[in-house]
């Protein structure tokens, strides 16, 4: 590993923020809450937007603008009633206006601004009727101190008790305390891009000199973005180094699982042979595996999984696997236990709801090695779970688990093999910010026998029509789901939203409608996933924040209700949970009318593909921005100049520059590698734990 030191041209950056003039006891706390605790963390905030003004006359104004005026002060208007605003007239010599403060500023007014005095006025002009104003003006200065107003300003993120203009002195103040550093990027690359040096760009990024400088795509900030992303892939690639040289029990390809592929009804996907294939080699290299298996859902995830984990029990080892709620540690113990039991492997579910004798019987059977396979929830961290040579740990739905998560369970043997699982698809490029510590597989298939879902879409004014045709499809012994909008970032309004269209079905359909959401206790839910499961419930109406990735093979109709306010990503996610059993399956996407361009865009890629990868890279190229695939839900690093969407060709290049320099300086010793501990250092990604130190 290589030692976190923290070089000495670093200190200034990283002293204390009080540190910084004007900062005491009232504007720490607001600063270190909305900025961060150290100097450097000014330095590192970029500006959200740039002010452009324009010196002006009065009658060249233009609405909207804001102007600098040179003006005389020729009255005030003391307000005649409550709440009106203390109104100075000013003019030059092209026209007259008004200058409006609110909240009793009169006797304050008059005396630092009296008549005849001529002032410098800056603000965002509005017109009210036929006349010119400036509400609560930026600036209103004695004329000799026209220097005092810029012509461009950049604009910080401002908050309570913290303004974008006292924001920008402490960022002016912060960059007095950042140094010339050594170039750790390649010159050849800088030249090619035509980017400057990191104390340049950085003095640029808070000097922009118009909205192009403000973008993404300005040179200074590509060059930043790069650094940031480059630190982070180098902590990636230290991190999957020290997994590598971790000893790991061989575990040769076994028969058993052999066995088991051959008791299939259908043969492997190509995919899952070559997932298979990869996963062996890990597996038998005598080095820690520690890889990813991504894949669309019903890709076949599970079945690769089930072949790692009987190469382990074959092997004499102990394998578990762990899922993020009880409803899908269930589903997995009723996927893997019978084909394991076949050929006389035990398994067992640990969960919270094992209790008692039956538990501590399972307990003992585990630590005795009787049990060759555990399946469980976060129940299987407890300290008395104790296994008898624990070789594999798999982790289903991975992104709901911290990487403690992972490190806790593998944690429970010596050189445990991680298999981590995600059907989330996502493209290539956001993997690497995402994954970049693990060898990742990717199902690019589904098993034969599946049954595509005819998707249509359909406009809100044929809701009962759709009803209507559900009621039908119960009647037959069809069960759907019911998906409701996501109304507004408040899930007390989604959850009424719920609730309505839960009573208008029930009305139809009586007591075979179930309603499931995240304020439900953790039993509640589980009930209702399982009543449906079992048949009992016909139509689950849920809301989106809760998990439905259960498998119900009898589910085959999924309505998704204002389908134009999800992401194309999410829809794809929800439509994969029907289309599992024998019976043909169709997903309804209902929408207001008309649809906007995006909207009508989205609906019909999911008509067109299944794909989840070919989806996933179309949802980044209609989104462009934001939080596409719900990434910051999936522990997708906080960048603080990186923007993954629009810097995507500087993550490949990153990566590709990182492996490079680990494989030639894998303790980064040269004079390069020396500048780039200064990088690392810079942005505080630790290679141990990819995780910031403040």
């Amino acid at each position: 590993m290589i030692p976190f030191m923290r070089p000495a041209s670093l200190f200034p950056l990283f002293a204390p923020i009080e540190s910084l003039r004007g900062v005491g006891d009232r504007l720490a706390p607001i600063l270190q809450r909305h900025v961060g605790r150290r100097v450097r963390d000014l330095v590192l905030l970029r500006p959200s937007a740039i002010l452009v003004r324009s010196e002006t006359r009065i009658a060249d104004l233009v609405e909207g603008d804001v102007v600098i005026l040179t003006v005389r002060i020729v009255n005030h208007l003391p307000p005649r009633r409550p709440r009106q605003p203390w109104r100075i007239q000013i003019a030059d010599e092209t026209g007259q206006m008004d200058l409006l403060f609110f909240k009793g500023y009169g006797a304050h007014l008059t005396e630092r601004h009296p008549l005849g005095a001529i002032r410098v006025i800056s603000g965002k002009v509005e017109r009210n009727g036929g006349e010119w104003r400036i509400a609560h003006p930026d600036y209103i200065l004695p004329g000799a101190r026209r220097t005092e107003i810029a012509l461009k300003e950049p604009v910080y993120p401002a908050t309570a008790g913290l303004t974008s203009r006292n924001l920008a002195r402490l960022v002016r103040q912060a960059l007095e305390a950042a140094p010339q550093l050594a170039e750790w990027q390649d010159t050849a690359w800088i030249s090619r891009q035509g980017w400057p040096s990191w104390r340049i760009a950085i003095a640029r990024l808070h000097t922009p000199d118009g909205p192009e400088a403000i973008t993404p795509q300005a040179p200074e900030r590509r060059r930043l973005a790069y650094d940031e992303l480059l630190a982070h892939q180098l902590a990636l690639g230290e991190r999957r180094g020290i997994q590598k040289r971790v000893p790991a029990p061989a575990i040769p390809r076994s028969s058993l699982a052999d066995r088991i592929v051959s008791a299939l009804p259908f043969p492997l996907t190509r995919a899952q042979v070559e997932a298979r294939e990869s996963i062996s080699r890990d597996l038998e290299s005598g080095e820690r595996m520690t890889r990813l298996l991504q894949g669309d859902v019903g890709s076949g995830k599970t079945l690769v999984a089930l072949l790692a984990i009987a190469d382990s029990v074959a092997a004499g080892r102990q394998a578990a696997l762990m899922a993020p709620t009880e409803i899908l540690a269930r589903q997995h113990f009723e996927t893997l236990a019978a084909p394991l039991a076949a050929h006389g492997v035990r398994s067992a579910l640990f969960t919270g709801r094992l209790r008692g004798a039956a538990r501590e019987a399972q307990v003992a059977a585990l630590r005795s090695g009787e049990i060759k396979v555990a399946i469980g929830t976060h129940a299987l961290f407890q300290d008395d779970i104790v296994f008898d040579g624990l070789a594999l740990t798999v982790i289903d739905e991975q992104h709901r688990f911290g990487v403690s998560d992972r490190v806790r369970l593998q944690g429970k043997g010596e050189g445990v093999h991680l298999l981590a699982m995600s059907a989330t698809p996502i493209p290539r490029t956001l993997e690497l910010t995402l994954y970049g510590d693990l060898d990742v597989s990717r199902l690019y298939e589904k098993p034969p026998g599946r049954r595509p879902i005819v998707t249509r879409a359909s406009p809100m004014s044929r809701l009962g029509e759709i009803e209507s045709r559900l009621s039908g499809a119960v009647k037959r012994g069809e069960q759907a789901f019911w998906i409701c909008p996501l109304v507004a970032e408040s899930e007390k309004v989604d959850l009424a939203a719920a609730a309505a269209r839960y009573a208008a079905l029930e009305r139809r359909l009586g007591d075979r409608v179930g309603l499931i959401h995240g304020r439900l206790p953790n039993s509640e839910k589980d009930d209702v996933m399982g009543r449906f499961v079992s048949g009992q419930i016909a139509v689950l109406v849920a809301t989106t924040v809760v998990e439905v990735g259960v498998n119900v093979p009898a589910a085959t109709i999924m309505i998704i209700e204002q389908a134009e306010r999800f992401g194309l990503a999410q829809l794809h996610q929800l439509r994969g949970r029907v289309g599992r059993g024998a019976r043909p399956s169709s997903c309804v996407l209902l929408h207001a009318s008309p649809l906007g361009e995006a909207a009508r865009r989205r609906l019909e890629v999911l008509r067109r593909t299944e794909d989840g990868f070919e989806i996933a890279e179309l949802d980044l190229e209609l989104r462009g921005g934001g939080d596409p695939l719900g990434l910051a839900q999936s522990g997708f690093p906080d960048y603080r100049l990186a923007d993954p969407i629009a810097h995507r060709d500087l993550i490949l290049a990153a990566a590709d520059d990182a492996r490079l320099i680990l494989a030639r300086d894998p303790h980064l010793e040269t004079p390069r590698g020396e500048a780039l501990r200064t990088l690392r250092a810079l942005f505080d990604w630790r290679g141990g734990s990819i995780e910031r130190a403040d």
